[in-house]
């Protein structure tokens, strides 16, 4: 079996489905936090905090360090280049049929109108 260094890709969209865990993420991107500092804009109990933090940590988006009692998290941002490449595929893909249905629709409107007219 190969192992991969990186998470899969289901983990990190995973992580990303839960708005709390994005407003976590967008929270460390301003630096690190504590999970105090993550859960208290949430109104949540720190354990629920820890749940949220061992998903996103799971996906690799974020790293901890502890000391003490103390856990800092700080924002690992390459899983999330990874997940931007792999959705830029749906959007070329969305991209180029909407291109296609655009110049149909030109090529419609540009034909003459042959409809009957009393």
């Amino acid at each position: 079996m190969v192992e991969r260094e990186s998470p899969p890709m289901d983990q990190i969209f995973h992580a990303l489905s839960d708005a709390t865990r994005r407003a976590m993420l967008r929270d460390l991107a301003g630096g690190e936090r504590t999970i105090g500092e993550l859960a208290a804009p949430h109104a949540m109990t720190l354990a629920a905090a820890s749940k949220h933090i061992k998903v996103l940590e799971k996906a690799g988006l974020i790293d901890r360090q502890v000391q003490w009692r103390t856990h800092t998290c700080r924002l690992n941002a390459a899983p999330l280049a990874a997940a931007q490449q792999e959705l830029a595929f749906y959007e070329r893909f969305w991209t180029d049929r909407l291109d296609t249905l655009e110049r149909l629709l030109r090529e419609d409107d540009a034909k003459p109108n042959t409809g009957d007219t009393e």
